[in-house]
């Protein structure tokens, strides 16, 4: 991402309010055309249940104390469809870009081409992953990228309009790498429970990245691996 008007961010341990107030700055910069695209991969500093916003997950002070209790915070967003639970170990990406002009919005599309990213970042590592729907995994989706049948990395999507016409994309991936799933997934039961809803996350269904690599890659290394995943994919030109 050498352009002038392309971006490229990295926060090693931030907040999570902060850094989606930064990631609706950035959009707002594409949206007007400041910026062609930017990249902007982050962990949050302590852990955070993000709801989507919407009356299916109220964000209740009852479910607040309950999380608080067991050390998470809780914050809403527009995006996703379901909990997703930021910690320490959880690495993510908010990706915004112009659509082509000259090629129809396809939400399909879109998904495919994040997956292709992210699919070659962990061939780079090693390691074959697949995109498919994962049973009892939290905030699941058909674009989810699996080894061997096991959730590593959830995505999601929002589209908005440009300024002057056309569309802006912001992709998202939480990729799993250094977590306790039982931990991890706690919060995202505590919810279900809280909000009256039948399901149920199991920490089987997942895995994280440093499970299957000998040498633990520092977090800025894999920043460097996603960087250039981005680069040499030539679908963000």
């Amino acid at each position: 991402m050498s352009k002038n008007k392309n971006k490229l961010l990295r926060y090693q341990a931030t907040s999570v309010a902060d850094v989606f107030a930064k990631e609706t700055q950035l959009l707002k910069q594409v949206q007007t055309g400041e910026l062609n695209q930017c990249l902007m991969l982050w962990q949050a500093d302590k852990p955070t249940l993000v709801l989507p916003a919407g009356n299916k997950w109220p964000e209740s002070p009852e479910l607040a104390q309950t999380l608080a209790e067991s050390g998470w915070q809780i914050l809403s967003r527009k995006t996703g469809g379901a909990p997703v639970p930021q910690c320490p170990g959880v690495i993510n990406l908010s990706h915004m870009y112009t659509w082509p002009s000259e090629q129809a919005y396809s939400i399909t599309q879109a998904y495919e081409n994040l997956c292709t990213v992210l699919t070659a970042f962990f061939a780079d590592l090693g390691i074959a992953c697949q995109a498919h729907a994962t049973e009892h995994s939290y905030c699941d989706g058909d674009y989810n990228l699996n080894i061997n049948g096991k959730k590593i990395v959830g995505t999601a999507q929002r589209v908005v309009l440009k300024k002057g016409g056309g569309k802006v994309v912001l992709a998202q991936a939480f990729i799993l790498i250094d977590v306790l799933l039982d931990e991890l997934i706690r919060p995202v039961n505590l919810c279900y429970q809280q909000c009256q809803k039948q399901e149920r996350v199991k920490a089987e269904v997942h895995t994280s990245l440093y499970q299957h690599i000998n040498d633990k890659l520092s977090v800025e290394a894999l920043y460097n691996q996603l960087s250039r995943a981005f680069i040499n994919s030539e679908l963000y030109r």
